[in-house]
């Protein structure tokens, strides 16, 4: 009997020790992720925040922390950050460290919980240019919607006040519609015909701030490990390459160098600096998983049909306007993130966007490029062209000066000129240039107006 029972004691020493080291057990330490936006709201911030959200998703953080300061900026990925915080399967608190202001405003309130330190504001999310003013009613009534949405997401309560049921917004939507608008009137809140924009102290009051004081202790999170995006050197320099001004200028330097080449044809600086620019517009799309191969090798068949259209295959048809339309969807598509089909507006707003983007910057390289080219080629203060004349009483005689009689005389383009080529008058033969610099296509009459430095000049004649 003695032995059961110290079998017995023992069975329940090593029970109670069990116990005890359950209790005593710590708790799974927890992960918090910190996503910064402390910049102008634009390209290298979405793609920052993106890459955090994916790596909060990759080791399995419990909670995503945005530490936020910024005035805004644009609402294109304004929309995108909300649209991904909506989205996220996380909890995403936001700590507004000083502004939240314009963009900044539509994605805090995106956020499940809103923290404000003392002296921070929020709202002031009218939609305005690059000089501050308001844009149309168009955008502002995009904006009003969006931003609306955005609070209706965070959902409401229902209350049973007697025998009425009363809806509260957890984020009142028309309060935030009025951070946008200034002529919408709410009592008490904004009368002045002014956007809202809410102190802390304000915003803890009408619901959009849930404290302010330290985020994870008022979350009640106290053994955890914070983690964060620690942006590299290159994650710089690419976020500097795909902003839309930089890509703008980029493919300037594209149209601007392939013109230049081919009115100095041989490889030189004009060709040096296309190629360049063609690296540093689509190497960052491409490492960021913007544009595929698809796009690269669409872009490098478009060159080379124009190329063969413009040296090879005579005249101007197929092959030219194939070669670009397929540098412009080339360069359109490369600049599109997330290309989907599945729905209209995600295909339409970012298509019409880079598109708009990529014929604006062309058309205004090649009228750069066609000025200057003429400020260049037409001076004889710059080097680019041959403009010394070797004339007969200075020596200079190792020409046939008899083709001076062939001045004012008629005869056929016997290739095409573009705007140099042959032309045949009086049954010879002659290298023959366009006097106005345009394209005779070959079987054109044409006429001798001018013999300089052993170089016959025609006009086309009208039929």
């Amino acid at each position: 009997m003695s032995g059961i029972y110290t079998f017995r004691k023992l069975v329940l020493l090593v029970l109670g020790i069990c116990w005890l080291n359950t209790l005593g057990a710590a708790e799974p330490e927890k992960v918090v992720y910190k996503v910064d936006i402390k910049d102008e709201i634009g390209p290298e911030v979405w793609r920052l925040a993106r890459k955090s959200f994916d790596l909060a998703g990759q080791e399995k953080a419990d909670y995503i922390l945005i530490h936020m300061n910024t005035y805004g900026g644009m609402v294109v990925y304004a929309d995108s950050l909300r649209s991904m915080i909506l989205n996220s399967r996380k909890p995403v608190w936001v700590f507004i460290d000083n502004n939240a202001a314009s963009a900044g405003a539509l994605i805090s309130i995106a956020c499940d919980k809103i923290y404000m330190c003392e002296g921070a504001n929020i709202g002031a999310a009218t939609v305005v240019n690059q000089t501050g003013e308001a844009m149309p009613d168009k955008y502002q009534s995009y904006m009003r919607s969006m931003i609306r949405s955005t609070a209706e997401a965070q959902g409401r309560d229902t209350l049973v006040q007697g025998r009425d049921t009363v809806y509260r917004w957890k984020r009142n939507p028309h309060i935030a519609e009025a951070m946008v608008d200034q002529s919408i009137y709410i009592q008490g809140i904004t009368d002045s015909g002014r956007v809202v924009t809410f102190t802390a102290r304000e915003a803890m009051k009408y619901g959009f701030c849930d404290g302010m004081e330290e985020v994870l202790k008022k979350e009640q999170v106290e053994n955890y490990t914070i983690r964060s995006y620690h942006p590299t050197v290159t994650d710089r320099i690419i976020g500097f390459l795909i902003n839309p001004v930089i890509q703008g200028l980029l493919i300037m330097v594209i149209v601007g160098g392939i013109y230049f080449e081919l009115q100095t044809p041989g490889i030189g600086f004009p060709l040096a600096a296309a190629l360049t620019a063609c690296l540093l517009y689509f190497a960052p799309l491409y490492l960021e998983g913007f544009a595929g191969y698809w796009e690269i090798i669409a872009f490098v068949v478009g060159v080379v049909l124009l190329l063969l259209e413009i040296f090879v295959i005579p005249g101007f048809g197929v092959a030219g306007i194939s070669g670009i339309v397929l540098i412009i969807v080339a360069l359109v598509f490369a600049g599109i993130d997330h290309f989907s089909f599945r729905f209209l507006g995600d295909f339409v707003r970012p298509l019409v966007r880079s598109l708009f983007l990529v014929v604006s910057a062309s058309l205004v390289s090649l009228l750069m490029s066609m000025w200057l080219g003429a400020k260049l080629f037409g001076s004889r203060r710059w080097a680019f062209a041959l403009h010394a004349e070797q004339k007969p009483e200075d020596g200079y005689v190792g020409v046939d000066l008899s083709v001076r009689e062939e001045i004012g005389k008629q005869g056929i383009a016997v290739t095409d000129l573009r705007p140099a080529g042959k032309v045949e008058v009086g049954g010879e033969v002659y290298d023959a240039v366009s006097l106005l610099g345009d394209y005779i296509e070959k079987g054109n009459r044409v006429m001798i107006k001018k013999y300089q430095a052993g170089q016959v000049y025609v006009v086309k004649c009208e039929k």
